[in-house]
C-alpha cells in the first residue's frame, strides 16, 4: 500500500489511552481517524485506579497531543510518593518524597486521563458498541472491519490498540497471551481519610508496597480519597474454584487470603480484610517475549496488543508513545505504508528489550532478589 497519507482513513481500534493518544495526534495534523470500541459508551465500566505518567513517554505523548498543561491542572504529584513497609512488623522501611515541584511522574486517575484525551477528540471521532469480529484484505486495498452487529467499514490502515485479547492482533501474529502465574486480588477503599484514617496514615499520599518470597501488598491513593490494593500471589489460574470459592464470596475469599498471608502484622492485613466492596481478581497474562511480526501493510498494533507485559510502571507509558510515535510518523510520512514500516522498525526493539528483561514474569513483585532495575521505584503506570 503505498498511496500518500493525506485524506486516507485510519480506523483505530480501541479507546484506551494508546488509541485515544493516537487519534488525538492525528487530529491535530489534519488526518482522518475514526476510533471503535466495545463498550456502550465512555461510562459503561470503571477505568480502575491511578496511573504515573513519565516525562520520557507518557508525558512526551500529551505534549504532541496538546493537553500537557491540562494534565498537569489534573494531575497529583504528590501521588509520587513511594513506602516499603516490613511485612512482619508493618513498620516503614523506606520512604521517597517527592521534591518540591517534581513532576517527573504525577498520578493521574485512569478516568480522569480517558477524559481528558476524549474531549480532545472532533465530536463523533468515537464510535461506541462496535465489537470486533474480524478484518479482512490483503493490505492491497483498504481493509475491511465486521463488527459483531453486523455492520462493516473499510480503511487504510487498521490499529490495533484493543489490548491483551486484541482480534486486530490476528491478522500480523498468532501469538495469545499465557497466564504469567501471579494473580492480582483486587480491593478497594472509599473516603479513606475519614473512612480508614489508620490506612490513609500507612500507605501516605502515594503508593506503599510490602512483599516476601510468596505474595506482596500494593496500596495506591487515588483521586476522590480512594484507595486500591492488589493483593498479589503465586497462585494457580483457577485458584478460587479449586478452593470452593466463587467471586462474590467475600467473606470466603478474605479467609483464604488471611491463610494465605499467615504471619503478617495486623496492620497491613487490615488492608485485606477493611475494604469496602467485593475483591475483584486480575489474573495477570503477558505475551511470549519476544512478540515480533513480520510487517503486513494496512495494520499495526500499540499498546497491549503488541506488548503484553506485567505491571512494572511502564506499560500505559510505553502505551501512549507507541500511539504518538505511530501518529507523528502517519503525519510526516510519504505514504502509509512507510510511516508504519518506520514505526514498527522503532517500536518493535523496544518492546523486545524490555519484554526479553522481563522474560514474560511477574515475579519481579516478590522478594525473589532479582527486580529489573526499571522497576525497583516506580507505581503501576
Amino acid at each position: 500500500m503505498s498511496h500518500t497519507v493525506e485524506h486516507r482513513h485510519i480506523a483505530v481500534v480501541g479507546a484506551g489511552p494508546a488509541g485515544l493518544t493516537c487519534a488525538r495526534i492525528l487530529q491535530r495534523h489534519g488526518l482522518e481517524v475514526t476510533v471503535y470500541d466495545l463498550d456502550r459508551d465512555a461510562h459503561t465500566r470503571s477505568q480502575g485506579g491511578s496511573l504515573d505518567l513519565h516525562e520520557a513517554d507518557g508525558q512526551l505523548a500529551l505534549r504532541e497531543a496538546g493537553l500537557h498543561e491540562r494534565f498537569l491542572e489534573l494531575a497529583r504529584p504528590e501521588g509520587q510518593e513511594m513506602r516499603e513497609i516490613d511485612p512482619a512488623t508493618g513498620t516503614v522501611l523506606a520512604r521517597h518524597l517527592p521534591e518540591e515541584g517534581e513532576l517527573s511522574a504525577p498520578e493521574i486517575d485512569r478516568g480522569e486521563l480517558r477524559d481528558l484525551l476524549l474531549e480532545s477528540l472532533e465530536p463523533g471521532s468515537v464510535r461506541w458498541g462496535h465489537k470486533l469480529l474480524s478484518v479482512d484484505g490483503n493490505g492491497d486495498g483498504p481493509r475491511r472491519l465486521t463488527f459483531a452487529d453486523g455492520t462493516t467499514v473499510t480503511a487504510d490502515l487498521v490499529v490495533g490498540a484493543d489490548g491483551a485479547w486484541s482480534r486486530v492482533r490476528r491478522v500480523v501474529s498468532d501469538a495469545v497471551p499465557r497466564y504469567s502465574g501471579v494473580d492480582f486480588l483486587e480491593a478497594w477503599f472509599e473516603d479513606v481519610t475519614h473512612s480508614h484514617p489508620d490506612l490513609a496514615a500507612l500507605v501516605g499520599e502515594g503508593s506503599a508496597m510490602a512483599h516476601d518470597t510468596d505474595g506482596a501488598l500494593f496500596a495506591q491513593r487515588g483521586g476522590q480519597d480512594r484507595m486500591r490494593v492488589y493483593i498479589v500471589r503465586r497462585r494457580p489460574a483457577d485458584w478460587m474454584a479449586r478452593g470452593g470459592l466463587e467471586p462474590a464470596d467475600t467473606a470466603g475469599i478474605r479467609s483464604h487470603v488471611l491463610d494465605e498471608f499467615d504471619g503478617w502484622s495486623p496492620e497491613l492485613m487490615r488492608l485485606v480484610t477493611d475494604n469496602d466492596g467485593p475483591y475483584v481478581d486480575r489474573p495477570l497474562y503477558v505475551l511470549p517475549a519476544p512478540h515480533t511480526w513480520a510487517h503486513r501493510p494496512g495494520v499495526t498494533l500499540i499498546g497491549d496488543a503488541a506488548h503484553l507485559i506485567p505491571p512494572v510502571g511502564v506499560g500505559v507509558n510505553l502505551a501512549m508513545l507507541d500511539g504518538c510515535e505511530l501518529a507523528l510518523a502517519l503525519a510526516g510520512a510519504a505514504s502509509v505504508d512507510d510511516a508504519v514500516r518506520a514505526y514498527e522498525a522503532t517500536m518493535l526493539p523496544r518492546s523486545t528489550a524490555l519484554a526479553v528483561e522481563l522474560d514474560g514474569r511477574a515475579d519481579f513483585l516478590l522478594d525473589d532478589g532479582d527486580t529489573p532495575e526499571f522497576a525497583k521505584d516506580t507505581g503501576q503506570g
